[in-house]
């Protein structure tokens, strides 16, 4: 838990009165803990193909009250009255005109009333991009136009979730899943889960991808295994890079308590804090300098010796070298990027080039690179580590489509804010601005970057690839 002094006295009936808001405590995940701590409401707009699997999920999910709607343009729904709700789905994917869009908004505005404190609003919205006809003829105007609409359309649920992500109190997030018309209801369940649940708590005012799963079909997680839920990563092994410390440590305990088998990974000045890490998980420690000319092969030949394989590589070491570019030296520039870009490149390389046996990464691989906000928005003295963190995003982008051939996903996950030892260091006017620069006005945990890495290591996550989730509260920096 953070030591967060303002948000604890906001807590206090009388600081309240005094005009302090109160800064929400966030529900994050504990093993065992129900999906939802309340009842929910399911609603779709026109033919959507995934409410009805949705309120089966939550059933089997042990959420004993769910709500279903129908929206339809021009009437609101039934979600104005009755009790708060935890949850807030709504399938959307069959939304293409702007009749469609003021159907959402007629079911979204009595809906979101009634979100009870820590709630979840997820949409599934729709995704035009695969259903374009490159072929149409020239004579086909009409056909034109409602593409051009349903395009304009899809994109106004970007601006609709980020906004209301902005509305929401009380620790509340808003999230968008993007589907393709390909996908079938069982490749989102994963992600439905991992954005309703506590282990999304930090993440809010996010646009995510789903297409088809790349790699073997994989079964949804079931219900009828209660260890499959509390274990969901059971059987599959994951390497993390940077992991003696911060959110490597997270990192790795969570990986472990979710049933990953882990290597732990770091350079041999940390051997000692990176053995207490791999011993408290269960798992091996590799002392290692990843950007060593060998490291890549190093680690590729622990892992087939002592496991035979990976599922799962988090690409989570990282430096900071921090100066204005007018003063910046070419030792800090080359050390920054070697650690937190070269390093990936190389390893990653290392991982496709396979070998007489196939290689080393699994046909359900995944591999999680932990980039920046600072990738995104950029950030005043930290040139180096902006560049080296954007790039890691065009490095995800352009592997992605690769990597899918042999049945593996990569995506990036962009921190913002997240209360480690070196943000304790930071002055008390930088750190509080730090904190409430985002939505849920505090900073994230570890933790929040590790529930994220799980949720995309699993191998029923095969429809999420090159896609950059940001854990940030939804941070007002950036996009």
């Amino acid at each position: 838990m953070s030591n967060d002094t303002l948000r604890d006295l906001s807590q206090n009936g009388l600081v309240q009165k005094l005009g302090v808001p109160r800064i929400p405590v966030l529900r994050r995940h504990s093993p065992g803990a129900p999906l939802l701590t309340g009842p929910a409401i399911v609603g779709v707009i026109g033919a959507g193909r995934f409410a009805e699997p949705v309120r089966a999920l939550l059933k089997h999910a042990g959420v004993a009250d769910v709500e279903s709607t129908t929206g339809t343009a021009g009437a609101e729904g039934d979600t104005g009255s009755g009790d708060k709700v935890a949850a807030v789905v709504l399938d959307a994917t069959s939304v293409s005109t702007l009749d469609g869009l003021a159907a959402v908004q007629r079911f979204l505005t009595p809906a979101v009333k009634r979100l009870a404190p820590g709630g979840r609003l997820l949409v599934l919205g729709p995704d035009p991009t695969s259903d374009g006809d490159a072929d149409a003829t020239a004579d086909a105007t009409a056909d034109v136009a409602a593409d051009v609409e349903a395009a304009a359309v899809a994109q106004a649920f970007d601006g609709l979730i980020r906004s209301v992500a902005k509305e929401l109190r009380a620790g509340a997030t808003a999230n968008l899943l993007v589907v393709s018309p390909q996908v079938q209801p069982a490749a989102v369940d994963s992600s439905v889960r991992f954005f309703l649940s506590a282990r999304s708590a930090y993440v809010d005012g996010q646009v995510v991808r789903v297409g088809v799963p790349v790699g073997p079909a994989q079964d949804a997680v079931g219900v009828d295994d209660p260890d499959e839920i509390v274990h969901p990563l059971a059987g599959r092994v994951a390497v993390v890079t940077g992991a003696a410390r911060g959110i490597g440590a997270a990192i790795t305990a969570t990986l472990a308590r979710d049933g990953a088998a882990v290597v732990a990974v770091d350079i041999p000045a940390a051997g000692e804090a990176l053995a207490r890490v791999a011993n408290a998980a269960g798992g091996t420690a590799l002392q290692l300098d990843i950007t060593a000319p060998d490291a890549a092969q190093r680690l590729i030949d622990h892992v087939r010796e002592r496991h035979g394989r990976v599922d799962v590589v988090v690409h989570n070491a990282g430096i900071t070298r921090d100066k204005l570019l007018a003063n910046m030296d070419p030792d800090r520039w080359d050390a920054v990027l070697a650690v937190n870009l070269r390093a990936q490149l190389t390893i990653n390389a290392a991982l496709q080039a396979g070998g007489p046996d196939g290689g080393v990464l699994s046909d359900t691989g995944r591999i999680v690179c932990v980039a920046s906000t600072s990738g995104i928005a950029g950030n005043r003295g930290q040139t180096n580590y902006a560049a080296s963190k954007a790039g890691v995003i065009g490095m995800v982008r352009a592997l992605a489509p690769r990597l899918a051939g042999r049945g593996a996903t990569i995506n990036a996950i962009a921190p913002g804010f997240i209360e480690t030892e070196m943000t304790a260091k930071m002055p008390l006017g930088t750190r509080e601005a730090g904190r409430r620069i985002n939505s849920l006005r505090q900073g994230g945990l570890p933790v929040d970057v590790a529930e994220t890495v799980g949720w995309l290591g699993l191998a029923e996550s095969g429809g999420v690839t090159g896609q950059v989730v940001r854990v940030c509260g939804q941070s007002m920096l950036g996009a």
